[in-house]
């Protein structure tokens, strides 16, 4: 069975009481998609760790601090998606004032303030990992949500749209933002400053390769292929052929990822754990307080569920490069961004069955029309 076809059996096993039978249904690789996240976590830490020259010769592979075989992973995964979506619907999305005003208050006010305050609350003793948080908390995302938001049966046309917004103020609040967070505001409080000095040009390639590359690629093949073949032929049978990309390349990259930082991560499990217990509360916070607001605010079960996963979702590979860049690989901030993905990728992937779940309790009525993401074949 191809992702879109599982896609649509999740959303149909939301709704449906006979969900054990729709789940059955599913393909292997479909079904027991966390395990395989998890075992690709593993694998990459265990090569990391068992390959001592792997790292060093996959991340030499760097364009300006991109690492290419990451970025392509990334390519692959994000391709298929924004290839199903509907660009003529995108004008339904941008006149809903209620979705895009929260949206840029959950992810450019609260976003960097939780996180500030969870760094600060949990790690007062730990100046680097605290620091690196904060990076963390700043690179709002705009890659990988897009697959989060479509395995929950999101809105497609919706979440193209707020990653493009993320990835605009991006560019312009990034380095402000820092400067805030990081100089400013602990000044204020009376609380070690620290420095941030990032290059633009690092936020801007992060935002051209992760999101302008597979975003005008979609727009693309979408135009011409319903332009070549009609939108039946490529609804029902292109689409179909590259849905499955999308899990492998999500695959493939959290291989890689976990493999270039798998000795790090290993040889530190404490400092990991330390780490990890400010994201958990992040993320926790993040998706469950953007899911109520989404909810409080009127919103259907699908843009509520975008709103959600692009809050609650964070740019590792932007935090990662600029920590990278300003304090060094081997530096404690290297190492919280790295932690980032370790504790986002199965917390999301946990959370997409708890947005299912919870369609059925809160969202009992088909929404609305112009709120419903593009048809999945």
């Amino acid at each position: 069975m191809s992702t879109e076809n599982a896609t649509g059996a999740a959303q149909e096993a939301a709704n449906d009481p006979g969900e054990a039978g729709i789940v059955a249904k599913l393909s292997t690789l479909d079904r027991f998609l966390p395990v395989w996240i998890v075992v690709a976590m593993a694998v990459g830490l265990l090569l990391g760790r068992l390959i001592p020259g792997l790292a060093p010769a996959l991340d030499a592979i760097a364009i300006n601090g991109t690492s290419v075989p990451i970025a392509i992973g990334l390519l692959v995964m994000m391709y298929p998606v924004l290839a199903k979506v509907r660009y003529d619907r995108l004008d339904s999305v941008t006149g809903d004032k209620r979705l895009l005003i929260s949206s840029l208050v959950l992810n450019w006010v609260l976003g960097p303030a939780l996180m500030f305050a969870l760094a600060w609350l949990l790690l007062p003793d730990l100046p680097e990992y605290r620091t690196g948080l904060i990076i963390v908390g700043l690179a709002r995302c705009i890659a990988m949500v897009i697959i989060w938001n479509d395995l929950a049966c999101g809105d497609r046309e919706a979440a193209a749209v707020l990653v493009a917004l993320n990835s605009v103020f991006q560019v312009i609040a990034f380095g402000l933002l820092g400067w805030f967070y990081l100089s400013v505001l602990p000044g204020w409080l009376g609380l070690p400053v620290a420095d941030l000095n990032i290059s633009t040009w690092t936020i801007v390639g992060s935002v051209l390769v992760f999101l302008g590359v597979p975003l005008v690629a979609g727009y693309l093949t979408r135009t011409l292929g319903e332009k070549a073949k009609g939108r039946e032929w490529y609804e029902s049978k292109f689409l179909p052929k590259i849905g499955p990309l999308a899990l492998y390349g999500l695959l493939f990259t959290i291989v890689l990822l976990f493999a270039l930082q798998g000795r790090q991560i290993t040889s530190q499990p404490l400092d990991v754990v330390r780490i990890a217990l400010p994201l958990l509360a992040y993320f926790a916070i993040m998706w469950a307080g953007s899911y109520a607001l989404g909810r409080g605010v009127g919103l259907g079960y699908e843009r509520t569920t975008t709103l959600a996963f692009t809050a609650a979702g964070n740019n590792f590979e932007l935090a990662i490069a600029v920590a990278i860049a300003t304090f060094g690989a081997t530096s404690g901030q290297a190492l919280a961004g790295v932690v980032g993905p370790l504790i986002e990728v199965p917390v999301l992937v946990a959370l997409v069955y708890v947005s299912l779940w919870l369609r059925r309790r809160l969202f009992p009525a088909p929404s609305a029309p112009t709120a419903r993401s593009g048809p999945r074949t």
